[in-house]
């Protein structure tokens, strides 16, 4: 582990906030419609790419760079949290339509 703790600590907290604001990064991979074939697999990115870009930014901050080893963590990081961003997203996707449904009875 070469990640220092306070940005790891970082990291866990923007995926959490990530996956809170998930409903609006869905709504953002909507208007990739038609290219984006998935809307999920394209939030999933959109998110995962912030995530990514504030790693690296907090690398600059310190003026850093991040080593392989750094590298190497913030993806296993990003792999153990991939299945609640996925299911934050899915979920925001099955609240969309429950309340469509609510507002049309």
């Amino acid at each position: 582990m070469t990640i220092s703790k306070e940005n790891k600590e970082f990291i866990e907290n923007l995926i959490e906030y990530y996956i809170s604001e998930s409903q609006s990064y869905k709504q953002i991979a909507e208007n990739f419609l038609p290219e984006a074939e998935s809307i999920p697999d394209t939030a999933f990115g959109i998110i995962t790419g912030c995530v990514y870009s504030g790693f690296l930014q907090t690398y600059q901050n310190q003026q850093e760079s991040p080593s392989l080893e750094d590298m190497n963590e913030f993806n296993q990081i990003i792999k153990k949290k991939a299945a609640l961003i996925k299911k934050s997203i899915i979920n925001s996707t099955k609240s969309d339509l429950k309340t469509k449904k609510e507002n049309q009875n």
